[in-house]
């Protein structure tokens, strides 16, 4: 009985391992990659983006179901197209970069997966303004091959959506008409492309 258990055991650590030695594990190219987000002000959304950030991300395409992705973002590096408005978002009244100088993410798992279409969902903690919450990503892997100069390259998208008060970012102002001048959700878009090691 005993053999019995230790051979299970064996078979069972065996079978982990081969589902994940032929990952790869690739880094974020910044160059090719955008970070985007996107909340109602008034009438209409206004977009931005965040400049600086670093990740990688453990993925087979056999397996994507054991995927792994960590990635880092400078919150100071929030840039809407007006200086005025990012300064205000780099303050204490809304990211407190000085204080919460980025914004994390990692995966704690990935369901739901559409082997076919290479599409699932992605569960992970997200860090921001100190305050750390689940959330789930809608994720696609795009394919991989190599570009002109022979460099092996991988591209992946992910989007959710959060509501920036459950992060503490909870700021806003009463219009005349009754309604506020920013939305609540936030809407975020991932587009990826990353290298595996050389």
């Amino acid at each position: 009985m005993r053999i019995r258990v230790i051979g299970a055991a064996l078979i069972a650590v065996t079978t982990l391992w081969a589902s994940t030695a032929h990952a790869t594990q690739y880094t974020v190219d910044p160059a090719h990659t955008s970070v985007t987000f996107q909340v109602r002000h008034l009438f209409t959304k206004v977009s931005g983006r965040f400049d600086r950030f670093t990740g990688t991300i453990d993925f087979d395409p056999a397996q994507p179901a054991q995927a792994k992705v960590s990635g880092s973002i400078e919150a100071a590096s929030i840039n809407t197209n007006n200086e005025k408005r990012d300064a205000d978002l780099r303050s204490d009244r809304f990211f407190d970069v000085a204080k919460y100088p980025t914004i994390t993410f990692t995966s704690t798992g990935v369901s739901q997966v559409d082997a076919a279409q290479q599409v699932g969902k992605m569960d992970g903690l997200l860090t921001i303004h100190g305050v750390q919450k689940p959330v789930v990503l809608e994720v696609s892997y795009l394919g991989a091959g190599k570009d002109p100069w022979g460099n092996q390259r991988a591209g992946f998208s992910g989007h959710t959506a959060i509501n920036r008060k459950d992060f503490g970012l909870s700021w806003n102002e009463t219009l005349e008409t009754g309604g506020v001048l920013v939305g609540d959700e936030i809407t975020i878009d991932l587009q990826i492309e990353a290298t595996p090691p050389k």
